[in-house]
Order: structure tokens, then C-alpha cells, then sequence
């Protein structure tokens, strides 16, 4: 089995840090957007430009996705699709999503919509961080390790 990341493009703000553990790991990445993207020059990094609309990206990644990869996205509802096909799923500020807290991440989502849609002004997230790089960082390679430990224990066994 071979473990691929998708990174949701667009907005990411971890795509360096991602390029930088697939490579340790020699991982086939996927970054996907609805717009050109420069990216590394690897055998091993690919860019997927889908056409323009709210949700291309995220039904290209959601298609192409399998047990076992991992998305970096921020898209709550992408992160429920990856998780709901066996991938793990991780926001850019490093928390990964799990079974245990999907539901809550997508009432939350829901919640913060409709308050927006009465006109409510709720303020944006706090600014991206080293921090937030650093959690990130930790997190893709714990789950990258993590399932490659897996691996090698499925093969012998």
C-alpha cells in the first residue's frame, strides 16, 4: 500500500511544510487547486489545476482519495469525506480531524453559516503562527509515521 497526501491549495498555508515531510517520507503528493501553482520540480510532487467552482477541488481529492493517505485541508466537509474513506485528515494549524470530533467540527461549521447568513459580523480565525507551522508539522509526521508503521505491520503479518 502506498500512502499519497493531498494538499486542498488553494488558501494552504502549510504547503512548503508539507512538500518538506513527503520528501523525507518519499511520498507522491498532490497539490490541488483551481488556479496554476508553483510547486517543487520532484518526480514526486504533482499539480492538479481542476476547473473553477466552490467544491472542485475538494470532489477531486474526495474521488482520488484512499485508506490510509492523508489530506491537509482547512474544508471541514472535505475532512469528513477523507476520514469517512479510512484517510486521515489534518487541518494547516495541525489538528488532526478523527471520528471523535468531526461531528462537532461540522455543527460547529453549520452554526457559525447560519449566524453569518443574519448579518452577525463573527470575526475571522487568529492569524496563522510559527506555532501553528510547528503543530502542523508534528501532526503530518505522526500520522505519516504512524500509517507507514502500519504498513509494515499489515505486510508481515
Amino acid at each position: 500500500m502506498t500512502i499519497r497526501i493531498y494538499i486542498d491549495a488553494d488558501a494552504c498555508p502549510v504547503k512548503e511544510e508539507t512538500y518538506k515531510v513527503a520528501m523525507r517520507y518519499g511520498l507522491q503528493t498532490f497539490v490541488v487547486s483551481n488556479s496554476f501553482m508553483q510547486i517543487p520540480r520532484s518526480p514526486l510532487i504533482a499539480r492538479i489545476v481542476v476547473g473553477a467552482g466552490a467544491d472542485v477541488a475538494d470532489d477531486w481529492i474526495a474521488e482520488q482519495v484512499a485508506a490510509g493517505d492523508v489530506v491537509v485541508t482547512n474544508d471541514i466537509p472535505l475532512a469528513a469525506r477523507a476520514l469517512e474513506k479510512g484517510a486521515h485528515a489534518i487541518a494547516p494549524h495541525g489538528r488532526p480531524f478523527t471520528q471523535d470530533s468531526i461531528g462537532l467540527a461540522l455543527a460547529q461549521r453549520s452554526l457559525m453559516e447560519h449566524i453569518r447568513s443574519t448579518g452577525e459580523i463573527t470575526g475571522g480565525p487568529p492569524p496563522f503562527s510559527a506555532k501553528n507551522r510547528a503543530q502542523f508539522l508534528q501532526a503530518l509526521d505522526q500520522a505519516v509515521a504512524r500509517e507507514m508503521r502500519r504498513c509494515e505491520s499489515d505486510k508481515r503479518g
